[in-house]
């Protein structure tokens, strides 16, 4: 399944600067997580090149000083973008060698590395390396996993060493604005198929295998094709490249590519190779319309139903159960598209595998989402996922899965800075069904602007130390922004919604609440200081009530603002305005 998202606050140390033998001050690095780009690597001493993510955020406080200031409002939404990488290729796809879809002008977040003038040389002998790959981060990497041109998230010990490394990038991303590599190929490689459909017609009851290397069991290539009563089994074989199985399907069991039109009626299709996704649509003019199949993954990197490039998947009353980590029962990934989804069971069993994960327009009716292991549901920057009457549930861990060290959540909206997803509105809506959490916060935002709205939702939280809502920063040792600027910016609309629980922003985000139709909401909201230190913005809270809206205290509040035009229940509590004015009853 997706990536969560990739690493990226990354690193930095000593700078020896020509002529004036200006070493920076290696004391003002200590303890800091800084961004730099490898430039030269001599046994374990590594020099990188500093310098801010593409969308203008610095990499943290220089020697000098010069560190922007940290309240600035999180990563700010460029103007006229459009929705996910689903710009047709420059030229009609060719074979295995593709053109990948075209990103964004501008907006390539993480792999939008821009250099500064500084470098600087850190000594990496007893630094602690992880490698980012998909939704997972391994603590058993080497220094063999750094190249030159790799972008890297460092923590800086003392005396000029590096404490923690995160290789977010290897040997590429954006540089200067320009195109480097991003883990996979700069071309789609699709790998080989063992059996390959270029024409149109129609295929009943046949049987489709693999278990070579990079290789489909069965590949549609441009074709309108039927499939009816088919099994396809990708029982073996490796893949060479993680991120070109997660972006162009190599080693899929399935894949429809080149403009492929694909039918699939009652098929059993079984993947039990590491990134041997289930049925996998890429690119755009590429449609896949599935049903009544079932879909099983064992392994790693794995997902159900996957959608790339701008490609559209249409499925109905699936049977999908994946077992793998990073292994989302419905995913998408770098260009996403389109998937609508009717009916059906999807569970997942695997760490970092949700039920969905977004990098799409993702929307689901009438499904049982359940991720056993993991958060339920994931949006990645300016994506969505749109649910009605369905029942989700999700069961985050405490201590597994690469992003339960930042926060524990069912459901997770937020900008990675990877560069799969476009910078912008992320949205989720959800309208009847039940939405379930076994462990940690209900709804966690971060590093994005959001719209949320829910209307007669049953929401249950089993987990009583859980927020209903958590709109903070984030510590960026994952690469989600820059540490004191990464807030997220949430519009919460209930409608016909009970909410009960409390809910907290920190005060470089903003939440902006409205409850409407009836909605009732009993809990608490608070504005708390940010953890990483960033200046406040204005307008944390602002909560409105509409005529028939109801809030219920269960704890004094601090907020910005309230617009009251229903009911608040006070409970003998306060809640305290920013320009200090003290409401009770």
């Amino acid at each position: 399944m997706k990536r969560y998202k990739k690493v990226i606050a990354m690193f930095l140390s000593c700078s020896m600067l020509a002529g004036l033998c200006a070493c920076s001050k290696t004391d003002d690095y200590n303890s800091q997580t800084l961004i730099g780009q490898v430039t030269d690597i001599n046994g374990t001493k590594i020099t990188l090149q500093l310098g801010e993510i593409e969308n203008g955020e610095a990499s943290p406080e220089m020697p000098d000083g010069n560190r922007p200031q940290n309240g600035e409002a999180p990563p700010e939404l460029p103007g006229g973008e459009t929705g996910q990488n689903n710009e047709a290729p420059d030229k009609k796809p060719q074979g295995d060698q593709q053109t990948p879809p075209k990103m964004p002008d501008g907006n390539m977040a993480m792999g939008g590395f821009t250099s500064g003038e500084e470098t600087v040389t850190l000594d990496f002998n007893e630094a602690i390396i992880r490698v980012e790959s998909g939704m997972e981060m391994t603590d058993n990497g080497t220094i063999e996993n750094i190249t030159v041109g790799s972008i890297l998230s460092v923590e800086v010990g003392e005396n000029n060493t590096a404490k923690t490394v995160t290789v977010k990038l290897a040997g590429g991303g954006m540089q200067n604005g320009q195109p480097g590599g991003f883990g996979g190929s700069d071309e789609v490689t699709q790998g080989t198929s063992a059996n390959t459909l270029d024409s149109e017609g129609k295929y009943s009851d046949q049987s489709y295998t693999s278990n070579g290397d990079d290789e489909n069991a069965l590949r549609v290539d441009g074709a309108k094709i039927t499939l009816s009563g088919i099994t396809v089994d990708k029982s073996a074989g490796s893949s060479s490249n993680t991120e070109d199985g997660d972006f162009y399907g190599m080693n899929a069991a399935l894949l429809a590519t080149n403009g492929a039109a694909v039918t699939i009626e009652d098929a059993e299709i079984t993947s039990s190779a590491q990134n041997g996704n289930g049925v996998f649509s890429y690119g755009n003019g590429t449609t896949v319309d599935i049903s009544n199949s079932k879909i099983t993954t064992m392994a790693d990197n794995s997902g159900g139903i996957q959608t790339t490039g701008g490609g559209t998947t249409n499925a109905k009353n699936l049977t999908i159960e994946t077992s793998g980590s990073s292994a989302a029962a419905i995913r998408s990934d770098r260009g996403g598209g389109t998937v609508n989804v009717d009916s059906g069971s999807y569970t997942t069993n695997g760490y970092n595998s949700p039920a969905i994960y977004s990098t799409a327009a993702i929307t689901v009716k009438n499904a049982d989402l359940t991720a056993h292991n993991s958060e339920a549901l994931v949006i990645e920057g300016q994506n969505s996922i749109a649910l009605e009457n369905c029942t989700v549930t999700g069961n985050m861990s405490d201590t597994q899965g690469s992003s339960s060290d930042e926060n524990v959540h069912n459901v997770m909206i937020y900008q990675s800075m990877s560069g799969d997803a476009d910078i912008g509105t992320s949205e989720f809506s959800m309208t009847g069904g039940k939405l379930v959490s076994q462990n940690g916060d209900m709804i966690y935002t971060t590093n994005t602007h959001c719209i949320i709205n829910l209307s007669d939702v049953e929401i249950v939280n089993h987990d009583n130390t859980g927020y209903l809502l958590r709109v903070v920063g984030n510590s960026a040792r994952r690469g989600w922004g820059t540490a004191g600027k990464n807030g997220a910016q949430v519009e919460f609309n209930a409608d016909g919604q009970i909410l009960e629980g409390d809910i907290i922003v920190d005060d470089i985000s903003t939440l902006n609440m409205t409850l409407s139709g009836n909605s009732s909401f009993n809990g608490t909201i608070n504005i708390t200081q940010n953890a990483q230190g960033g200046t406040s913005v204005e307008n944390n809270a602002v909560v409105t009530i509409e005529s028939d809206g109801v809030w219920t205290l269960t704890g004094d509040c601090t907020i910005t603002s309230l617009t009251n035009n229903g009911t608040v229940n006070f409970n003998g509590y306060t809640i305290t305005l920013e320009d200090g004015t003290v409401l009770s009853k």
